[in-house]
């Protein structure tokens, strides 16, 4: 398995036409030369790709820590095109869709698999409507969860559908149950050469009404553990990955399963006690309609204060009044301050800018 970077799969193609790896020096000059933003960085990559070196230089996302440029090796990026293919049935000669910007590394990911696996590989521009337009069939491709949303009318185009890059809603689970697609919610990061842990996201057993419950589930040969914050700890020997330590907050299972609770970076600490704002927002989830989150603003007495930022309008008194007859909210679990607010700042990928809006609400 060695060096396999040194060569492209026989039955891959890129926008149809099969290329060798060293006519892939060509496609990516080209892209670079006379692509636009999104083209520019496939050529960067494939450029990267097709170079003599053994590594590439790739740019965090912050899962473990600040963001920063780390060195991956092309053979670490293979064995996890390799895993996939494996885990999801994927086969040379079938269909991919890559949708996502060339900057992530789920979209660097496809041009991998594409190439060590034999996959013929389209492109579209990252758009939140990918699919639109589209009468073509696909094995596989990957989406943020705005793009998934946006696509449902479209899913019966798309055979394996992977779904990263923030987490999912219960509301948009509820709304997949009944897609013609295998869809699979991942886990995973620039370091681990994207997705080490999925969990289903339809096809669901009959009676298994929670699907929130449903741990995430490392891929073969790689386990889990957790640090003394209960933060995941990843092994993955052939990703080049051993105990690294994420800042994502789980309840571990085994080594194997783990349920995602949240993120450290995002912790409360009022009054001694540490709040974790996505595990109080699922338990508010079926109490509030608008689009909301929990937060921590600065306090004297408390050192920080939960409160409760809803997007739209509305009587914060009466709000109050409503989720504190919540029963599964703990009496620290319940906001002590609601502000409303027009609209949510939301990244491409669909997560909510937590800092930028307890930067807006400080005063």
């Amino acid at each position: 398995m060695q060096n396999q970077y040194k060569e492209t799969h026989p039955l891959f193609k890129f926008q149809g036409t099969h290329f060798s790896i060293h006519e892939l020096n060509d496609v990516a000059y080209s892209l670079i030369k006379e692509g636009d933003k999104e083209e520019r960085l496939i050529g960067d990559f494939l450029m990267d790709w097709v170079s003599p070196h053994d590594s590439l230089t790739l740019r965090t996302s912050g899962s473990t820590g600040k963001a920063k440029s780390i060195r991956v090796t092309k053979q670490a990026m293979i064995n996890s095109a390799l895993r996939s293919a494996d885990y999801f049935g994927l086969k040379a000669g079938q269909t991919a869709l890559l949708c996502l910007s060339a900057s992530h590394i789920a979209a660097k990911m496809m041009l991998v698999r594409a190439m060590v696996i034999g996959l013929s590989l389209d492109t579209v521009d990252p758009s939140s409507s990918p699919l639109n337009g589209l009468n073509r069939r696909y094995d596989l491709c990957s989406m943020v969860p705005l793009q998934l949303e946006k696509s449902i009318k479209h899913l019966s185009s798309i055979d394996t559908l992977l779904v990263g890059g923030a987490p999912l809603s219960s509301e948009l689970r509820l709304k997949l149950q009944k897609s013609p697609s295998r869809i699979f919610e991942t886990y995973g990061m620039t370091e681990t050469c994207s997705h080490i842990a999925v969990r289903p996201v339809n096809g669901k057993e009959e009676g298994q009404s929670d699907q929130m419950a449903i741990p995430f589930e490392t891929l073969p040969g790689l386990t889990v553990s957790t640090d003394n914050r209960n933060c995941l700890v990843i092994n993955a020997p052939d990703l080049g990955v051993e105990s690294l330590v994420t800042n994502d907050l789980v309840k571990l299972i085994s080594e194997k399963e783990f349920n995602w609770l949240g993120r450290w970076d995002n912790i409360i600490n009022s009054g001694g006690v540490k709040l974790i704002p996505e595990v109080i927002e699922a338990k508010l989830k079926p109490h509030l309609e608008n689009k909301f989150v929990v937060l921590g603003k600065p306090d004297k007495a408390l050192g920080e204060k939960l409160i409760l930022a809803i997007e739209g309008e509305g009587n914060p008194a009466q709000i109050l009044k409503h989720i504190s007859d919540v029963n599964t909210l703990d009496k620290f679990e319940i906001p002590k301050e609601i502000h409303f607010i027009s609209r949510f700042k939301i990244s491409e990928s669909g997560k909510l800018d937590r800092r930028f809006l307890a930067e807006q609400l400080q005063t």
